[in-house]
């Protein structure tokens, strides 16, 4: 017989390590099962990258139309994860006390950002895979460093998963939900994703230049179309709005 006491429960929180493991594969498959996330995340960037490669719409300059909208349709791709994703799936989790339970779990609430951030990254890992299988398909020719593609999309992840946090956590969710998708509709016309910038007049192209998907899509477009060295600029203008973002979203969100 098994000695006295073998079988005696030793409650107590998991480690920490396995109770955010736990809740980030928790939060990737609600967003892989959630048709209005999986429209933003997999069915417009791939709609987009082969309408207009196939479909002579929009002036792209010389070169393919692949080559151009590649990189801006992953930048895309990173904006509709991290900032409209998540802020729509928070603002709605917020609203109906889900974070405030969460909060008073053993997972602290650090734990729990941070299970979101690696849901968010896991998501993004997929879309991007797709979406580069799609341009190879289409007769995309990438050029440039890996490194600096990397540091560009954590960046961009950072800067958007800030704003997307910072609005879910001061908005309703209803407001949220119209802010979010008003903000994905207006960036992906302006932001430099489909429609070069310099498609808009000076002033505009300016104040169009300084935000976080246009760096983003400059970024990625200048070094895996054009085969550019590290683009500092473009890098320097999304650890701001990383900083200025998650910031104000540490200091301003609101549990309940």
């Amino acid at each position: 017989m098994s000695a006295a006491g073998t079988y005696t429960p030793k409650p107590g929180a998991a480690p920490l390590p396995r109770m955010i493991a736990a809740q980030a594969a928790l939060e990737t498959r609600m967003l892989l099962r959630n048709g209005e996330q999986l429209l933003l995340t997999v069915v417009i960037p791939t709609l987009l990258l082969v309408l207009f490669s196939a479909v002579d719409i929009i002036d792209t300059g010389k070169g393919e139309a692949v080559d151009f909208l590649a990189p801006g349709v992953l930048a895309l791709a990173v904006m509709s994860t991290a900032f409209t994703g998540q802020a729509i799936a928070t603002g709605f989790e917020r609203r109906y006390g889900v974070l405030k339970r969460l909060g008073a779990s053993p997972l602290p609430r650090w734990g729990l950002m941070a299970a979101k951030t690696l849901s968010v990254l896991v998501t993004e890992v997929l879309q991007v895979a797709l979406l580069t299988a799609i341009a190879f398909a289409l007769g995309w020719s990438p050029h440039g460093d890996p490194v600096s593609v990397l540091l560009l999309l954590l960046l961009g992840t950072a800067a958007f998963s800030g704003l997307g946090l910072l609005m879910a956590g001061t908005l309703k969710a209803e407001a949220t939900l119209a802010a979010a998708n008003l903000v994905f509709l207006l960036l992906l016309v302006g932001g430099g994703v489909i429609v070069p910038l310099d498609k808009f007049p000076g002033a505009v192209q300016s104040a169009l230049g300084v935000l976080p998907i246009s760096a983003l899509s400059d970024g990625l477009r200048d070094v895996l179309q054009h085969g550019a060295g590290v683009p500092w600029a473009d890098l320097g203008i999304l650890a701001v709005w990383a900083v200025l973002g998650l910031g104000a979203a540490a200091k301003f969100f609101r549990w309940e």
